[in-house]
C-alpha cells in the first residue's frame, strides 16, 4: 500500500512540473503547478462522469455526451498548451470553455446541479489569470452564467434531481470537491510560498551579516595593512637616516685604529707618541663598542618584536650595576656619580630591556657632562609605579635639540670630551619603555643641565 501512495504521489509531482521552464519564478512555478493539478483531476471528471453515464437506464442524447466528454478535451488541451510553454492562452482557454459548456448544459433545458461550477470558475480566473482583461472577463462571464442558471427563473425540460437524484448528489459534491481542493491547494501553495520566502529571507540575512563581519574583517585588515606599510615606511626611512649616520661615526675609531696600527708598523712611532694617541683611541672604541651595542638591540627588538619576557625585578640592583660598570668612564672624566636608592623597589618588566635603558641615559649623562661636574640617581616609589630620575649638570640641551628627540630624528653628537653620539640610545630607551607599559621625560636647559626620568609599573 505505501509503495501504491509512493507511485501515487511521484506521478502528481511529475504533472504538477508539466510546463516548468529554467529560470521560472518561484511563485509562477507554484501557480502553474496548482493549475496542472486542477486539470489532471478535469481530466479524470471528464472520464469519470461518461463512464457513470453508460449504466443510466435513461436515453441520453448526444449532446449530453458531448458536455460530459468537454471536462477531458479540454483540460487535456490546456495541459498541451502549458507544456509548450503556452501559458496564459491555455489558462484563458479554460476559464472560457469550461464555463460556457457549463452553461450549454442549463440552455439545452437540463438541470443537472453542476451551477457551483460557475463560483468555482470565477474564483479560479482572479488567482491564475495575469492580465487585468483577462481576469475581468473570465470572471463576469463565470458569474453572468452563474445568474442566469440560478437566479433567472427558467424552467429546465429535465430536472437531474427527480429522474437521478443519485447523479445530482454526485454532480453538487464534486462541484464542492473541486471547489474546497482548488481553495486547498492554493492556501497550501502560498503557505509553502511563503515559508520559502522566510527561508530566503532568513539565508540572506545570514549572507547579509556574513558579508558584513566579512567586510569588516576585510576593512580591518586594510587598516592594518595600511598601519603597518606605513610603520614599514617610517622604519625604513630611519633606517637609512639611522645606517648613513652610523656609517659615518664608525669608519672614524676604525680609521683611527688603523691609522695607529700602521704608523707603528710603517714609521717605527715612539711609544711616547702612541701613549699619547692611546687615549683618544680608547675613548673612539668605548664610542664604537656601545654603539654596536645598541645597533645590535635595535635590530634584535625589530626582528622580535613580541619578545617580551616581563619578571619581577629590582630597580636599585640594576641601578647599583649600571653605576659600577660605568663607573670607569665616570672617573676617566672627573665626573661625580652619586645614587640614592635606600629601598629595593620591585616593578614587573623585561630586565635586558631596563638595563639597558638605565645604561644608556646614565652614560649620555657621563658623556655630555664635563670634567668636576654630577651626576645623580634617585629612585621613587609611588602607589602604581616606580619612578628613577637621573639629572646632571652637563651641557643641557636647546629646544631643537629636544625636539628632535621626541620627533626621534637620528643625528651625530659631541661629548664634552668629544665622544660622539647617534641618539639611538635614547630612541631603544623611549621603544623599550613603552614596551613595558612605561614612559620618558626630559628636561633641560642649555648650559645648565638635562633631568632624564621614566616610570615602569610596580609589582604586585
Amino acid at each position: 500500500m505505501n509503495n501504491v501512495f509512493a507511485r501515487m504521489r511521484s506521478a502528481l509531482h511529475i504533472i504538477k512540473k508539466i510546463g516548468f521552464r529554467p529560470g521560472m519564478d518561484e511563485y509562477e512555478k507554484r501557480k502553474l503547478g496548482i493549475f496542472n493539478l486542477l486539470n489532471f483531476f478535469g481530466l479524470i471528471s471528464g472520464l469519470l462522469v461518461p463512464f457513470a453515464g453508460f449504466f443510466n437506464q435513461d436515453h441520453l442524447p448526444l449532446l449530453a455526451w458531448v458536455v460530459a466528454f468537454s471536462p477531458f478535451f479540454i483540460s487535456f488541451s490546456v495541459l498541451m498548451g502549458n507544456y509548450y510553454g503556452k501559458y496564459e492562452t491555455a489558462r484563458v482557454c479554460y476559464f472560457i470553455f469550461y464555463p460556457l459548456i457549463t452553461g450549454l448544459v442549463y440552455a439545452t433545458g437540463m438541470d443537472v446541479g453542476i451551477q457551483l461550477f460557475f463560483i468555482l470558475y470565477g474564483l479560479l480566473s482572479v488567482f491564475f489569470l495575469k492580465r487585468i482583461a483577462h481576469v475581468l472577463f473570465s470572471f463576469s462571464l463565470s458569474m453572468l452564467l452563474y445568474f442566469m442558471v440560478s437566479v433567472v427563473n427558467y424552467r429546465y425540460t429535465l430536472y437531474l434531481k427527480d429522474s437521478n437524484y443519485p447523479f445530482y448528489v454526485f454532480n453538487n459534491a464534486l462541484a464542492v470537491a473541486f471547489i474546497f481542493y482548488s481553495l486547498y491547494l492554493i492556501k497550501q501553495e502560498n503557505a509553502r510560498y511563503q515559508q520559502s520566502l522566510l527561508r530566503a529571507n532568513s539565508e540572506l540575512n545570514l549572507n547579509n551579516i556574513e558579508i558584513n563581519q566579512q567586510k569588516t574583517e576585510i576593512d580591518q585588515k586594510a587598516t592594518l595593512l595600511e598601519a603597518q606599510t606605513q610603520q614599514l615606511s617610517e622604519l625604513n626611512a630611519v633606517k637609512n637616516k639611522l645606517f648613513s649616520v652610523i656609517s659615518h661615526d664608525l669608519k672614524g675609531p676604525l680609521y683611527a685604529l688603523r691609522n695607529l696600527f700602521r704608523n707603528m708598523q710603517q714609521f717605527d712611532t715612539p711609544a711616547n707618541e702612541i701613549k699619547m694617541i692611546i687615549p683618544d683611541v680608547v675613548n673612539d672604541l668605548n664610542y664604537t663598542t656601545g654603539l654596536m651595542e645598541n645597533l645590535l638591540q635595535w635590530a634584535k627588538s625589530q626582528m622580535q618584536a613580541e619578545a617580551i619576557h616581563k619578571q619581577v625585578i629590582d630597580l636599585r640592583e640594576l641601578i647599583e650595576k649600571a653605576t659600577r660598570l660605568l663607573k670607569l668612564q665616570a672617573d676617566s672624566k672627573q665626573v661625580y656619580l652619586e645614587t640614592r636608592t635606600d629601598k629595593p623597589v620591585y616593578v614587573y618588566a623585561d630586565i635586558d630591556m631596563v638595563d639597558l635603558v638605565i645604561r644608556n641615559i646614565l652614560s649620555n649623562a657621563i658623556k655630555f657632562t664635563p670634567s668636576r661636574g654630577n651626576v645623580s640617581l634617585k629612585l621613587n616609589k609611588a602607589a602604581s609605579f616606580a619612578e628613577v630620575i637621573i639629572e646632571d649638570t652637563g651641557m643641557g640641551m636647546n629646544a631643537e635639540a629636544l625636539e628632535k628627540i621626541r620627533r626621534k630624528t637620528y643625528y651625530t653628537t659631541k661629548g664634552t670630551a668629544n665622544e660622539s653620539g647617534t641618539g639611538l640610545g635614547l630612541m631603544l630607551c623611549q621603544e623599550f619603555l613603552s614596551k613595558n607599559g612605561g614612559r620618558m621625560h626630559i628636561e633641560s636647559e642649555e648650559g645648565k643641565g638635562t633631568t632624564f626620568s621614566f616610570t615602569l609599573p610596580v609589582s604586585n
